[in-house]
C-alpha cells in the first residue's frame, strides 16, 4: 500500500526502530510497511497516524493504492 511512513518518520527524525517501539512493532515491520511489502492492520495503521498527528487517510493513499 502506498504511504508515507518513511517521508513522515525521517521529518520526526524517528529511526525504523523507534517507531517501531512507539508502536510496538519491529523494526523490520516498520521497513516492510515503508516498502509497501507489508499492509498493517486497522489498529496499527491508528497508532501510526496518531505519532504523526494525522489522519488514517493522510497517511495510507487507498485511491491509488492496489487492493490485495
Amino acid at each position: 500500500m502506498i504511504n508515507r511512513v518513511h517521508e513522515l518518520r525521517k521529518q520526526k527524525k524517528l529511526t525504523q526502530q523507534g517507531l517501531g517501539n512507539l508502536v510496538g512493532v519491529s523494526r523490520q515491520a516498520v521497513a516492510a510497511i515503508e516498502k509497501g511489502r507489508f499492509d498493517p492492520s486497522v489498529w496499527l495503521a491508528y497508532d501510526l497516524s496518531r505519532v504523526f498527528s494525522i489522519s488514517i487517510e493522510e497517511l495510507f493513499d487507498f485511491e491509488r493504492s492496489e487492493r490485495k
